[in-house]
């Protein structure tokens, strides 16, 4: 499925496949992107999305007037095979890094549903790295029987939580469940009832549910459910990181400067490796990672 492509920049109608917080094609999380999707209405779009069938696919257009250098800003939209979503941080980090290809490495800014994210490109040891800046996030409590509907979707027992992970809904683009598990074990062992889960979420406005467990005080390892975009599961989810930074610093689980290391995809086969920088002075998460493109088929 390839469309023409415009000589002298960057943009593509092409379709490309890169994975988000991974060096190895064969890790981290795919993402579809589309650098020009001019003459893509909402119905072309979604359906690319579900033809490709990854957790999201990243369609470029023009940016807003005054939104930042020109070639080098961008309105971005998201899809996964079910539905649109407001913002996706792993298929932010695939289209930086795919411009970056192009254009070379440097700061890109995209306008998305939730607000203007801004993505700063650079080549270490000859691989490209993308950190994007999450909108402030913002952190809620979620209801008694809320909890304990997405416990008995996810069959877990209450008693399976950390107790110093509460649980909340957490903000930096799009909405995200936090629970803690209690040991590496329980978050290991995930077998979900997928359309009771998807039901709750569509209530709560759920992106992904953020599973994690602490392994010390700034790493951690977590899972994202995605049954609301048609996915089981998330391999790696820049999004829900960010909420997570917000979510750890408001609970005052870490004081800023910090840097928290998320371990994810290791259950799935697909290991991804992000960081989420906590500022001080700024509210903001700042998520970093590799991306790299995934080889046609045969190739």
């Amino acid at each position: 499925m390839t469309r023409e492509t415009t000589a002298g920049d960057a943009r593509t109608s092409e379709i490309l496949r890169y994975t988000a917080f991974s060096a190895d094609p064969h890790g981290g999380n795919p993402a579809g992107v589309v650098l020009d999707a001019r003459g893509l209405d909402d119905t072309a779009q979604l359906a690319i999305a579900a033809e490709l069938g990854y957790s999201e696919t990243a369609f470029l257009t023009a940016p807003p007037e005054g939104l930042g250098e020109p070639g080098r800003a961008f309105t971005i939209r998201y899809f996964s095979p079910l539905a649109e979503v407001p913002f996706c941080g792993h298929a932010t980090i695939a289209t930086a890094v795919a411009l970056a290809d192009r254009l070379g490495p440097g700061d890109l800014v995209f306008a998305t549903q939730a607000g203007p994210v801004p993505v700063t490109v650079t080549r270490q040891d000859g691989v490209l790295r993308a950190t994007l800046t999450s909108v402030e996030p913002r952190v809620e409590a979620i209801g008694p029987a809320d909890l304990t509907e997405a416990l008995a979707a996810l069959d877990w027992p209450a008693a399976d939580l950390d107790p110093a992970l509460p649980p909340r809904i957490a903000y930096a683009g799009a909405r995200h469940l936090v629970l803690g598990a209690a040991t590496r074990e329980r978050l290991a062992a995930l077998d979900y009832d997928f359309d009771r889960l998807a039901a709750l979420m569509r209530r709560l406005d759920l992106t992904t549910l953020q599973l994690a467990w602490r392994e010390d005080e700034t790493v951690f390892h977590v899972r994202n459910p995605f049954p609301v975009g048609g996915v089981v599961e998330d391999p790696a989810t820049g999004a829900a990181a960010a909420a997570f930074g917000g979510y750890v610093r408001a609970l005052g689980l870490v004081t800023a400067p910090a840097s928290l290391t998320l371990h994810q995809g290791h259950d799935l086969g697909r290991p991804g490796l992000l960081t989420v920088d906590l500022r001080s002075g700024d509210p903001r998460s700042h998520v970093s990672g590799t991306a790299t493109r995934i080889p046609a088929a045969g190739a």
